[in-house]
C-alpha cells in the first residue's frame, strides 16, 4: 500500500508543477503590460523602473518564478490590482461559496445519477433503460448556461417560485432562505454530472453482471438482495473515479452557472478578474481550482484500493 501511494504521489507533484508554470505563464501570455492597471497616468521612466523593482519584472523570467513560487508556498498569491487586497482575502469567501454550491449540486448528482444508472443497468434495453438512457445524453448535451436562463424564466420570473440570482444574505446559520437561492443554480450544475454518472453506472453494472462470478452467484440460488450488493462492490471503484471527477468539475468548471445566477464563487470571482484584467486574481484562482482538482483526484486514488485492493499490485 505504501508504494501505492508514493507512485501516486510521484505522479502529483510534477503535474502541481506545470500547473504553477501555467499560471504563472498568465502574466506574461496575457496581451498588454501587466502592469498597466498599478501603473500611475503620466508615469516617468524613474517611476516606470521604481514600479517594476517593486514587483521583480527587472529580474530574469526564471528568476521571477522561483520568487513568486516561493510567495505562493508561503501563502502569499499577491496582491488584487482593482480590490487592492491580498488575492487569498479574495479566493476564501468564493472558494467556501462554490464549496456550498457544488457540494448541494453533487449531492443532487448522486441522487439521480446513482439511482438512474442502477435502474438502467437492471433493466438493460426495456423502455425504462432506453428513456432514461435518452434522458442522460440531453442532459449532457444541452448547454448548462441555457437551462439555467430557461429555469430563471419559468420559475423566477414567471412563476415567482425560486429567487434568481445571487446568494442569500448572512444570518449567522444556514437555513431555508440559503436552500431556495441555491436550488436553481445547483440544479444547473448537476444536470452534466448527473448524465455522466447516469451513464456510467450504466455501464459498469452491465459489465459487473456479466462476469462470471455474479452468474455463479445467481446459479447457486443466492437471493437477488445479496446479488445486487455485490454488484454494487464491484462497480464503485469505477463510480467512485466518475464522482471524483465530477466533483472537480463542479468546482472548477462553474464559471458560466455563477455568472448567471450572480453566485459569489470562484466561477464569478474568475469572470471579473478577467473582465478587469486583474491578473494577480487570475492567477491565485486558477492555481487554487487546478491544485484542488488534482489532490482531489489524488485522494480518490487512495480510496479506491479500499474498494479494491487488487488495484494496489497494478
Amino acid at each position: 500500500m505504501l508504494w501505492y501511494v508514493l507512485r501516486r504521489l510521484a505522479y502529483v507533484l510534477p503535474i502541481l508543477l506545470g500547473v504553477s508554470i501555467v499560471c504563472f505563464s498568465l502574466l506574461h501570455l496575457a496581451p498588454g503590460d501587466p502592469l498597466t492597471a498599478v501603473m500611475p497616468e503620466f508615469a516617468s521612466d524613474q517611476v516606470i523602473e521604481q514600479i517594476k523593482r517593486s514587483y521583480g519584472f527587472d529580474k530574469p523570467v526564471p528568476v521571477q518564478y522561483l520568487l513568486w513560487l516561493v510567495n505562493v508556498l508561503s501563502g502569499d498569491l499577491g496582491l488584487s490590482q482593482v480590490a487592492n487586497r491580498p488575492v487569498l482575502d479574495e479566493i476564501v469567501p468564493a472558494m467556501v461559496n462554490t464549496f456550498q454550491l457544488a457540494a448541494f449540486g453533487i449531492g443532487l448528482s448522486l441522487l439521480g445519477g446513482i439511482g438512474l444508472g442502477l435502474l438502467a443497468g437492471y433493466t438493460r434495453r426495456l423502455v425504462t433503460d432506453r428513456a432514461i438512457t435518452t434522458t442522460a445524453i440531453i442532459g449532457v448535451s444541452v448547454p448548462h448556461y441555457w437551462v439555467g436562463l430557461v429555469l430563471i424564466a419559468i420559475l423566477a420570473v414567471t412563476l415567482g417560485l425560486l429567487p434568481a440570482m445571487g446568494k442569500a444574505p448572512p444570518s449567522g446559520g444556514f437555513g431555508l432562505n440559503d436552500i431556495r437561492h441555491m436550488i436553481l443554480p445547483g440544479v444547473t450544475l448537476a444536470l452534466i454530472p448527473t448524465g455522466i454518472i447516469a451513464r456510467s453506472v450504466r455501464a459498469t453494472v452491465i459489465d459487473v453482471r456479466k462476469q462470471e462470478f455474479v452468474q455463479t452467484l445467481q446459479a447457486n440460488g443466492l437471493p437477488p438482495r445479496r446479488t445486487f450488493l455485490h454488484v454494487i462492490k464491484n462497480a464503485s471503484p469505477t463510480v467512485l473515479a466518475i464522482i471524483g471527477i465530477q466533483l472537480g468539475h463542479l468546482v472548477g468548471g462553474s464559471i458560466l452557472v455563477e455568472t448567471v445566477f450572480a453566485w459569489p464563487g470562484t466561477g464569478y470571482l474568475l469572470n471579473n478578474a478577467i473582465a478587469y484584467r486583474d491578473i494577480p486574481v487570475l492567477q491565485g484562482t486558477i492555481l487554487v481550482l487546478a491544485t484542488f482538482f488534482v489532490m482531489l483526484n489524488f485522494l480518490v486514488d487512495l480510496a479506491q484500493p479500499f474498494l479494491d485492493p487488487r488495484m494496489t499490485r497494478q
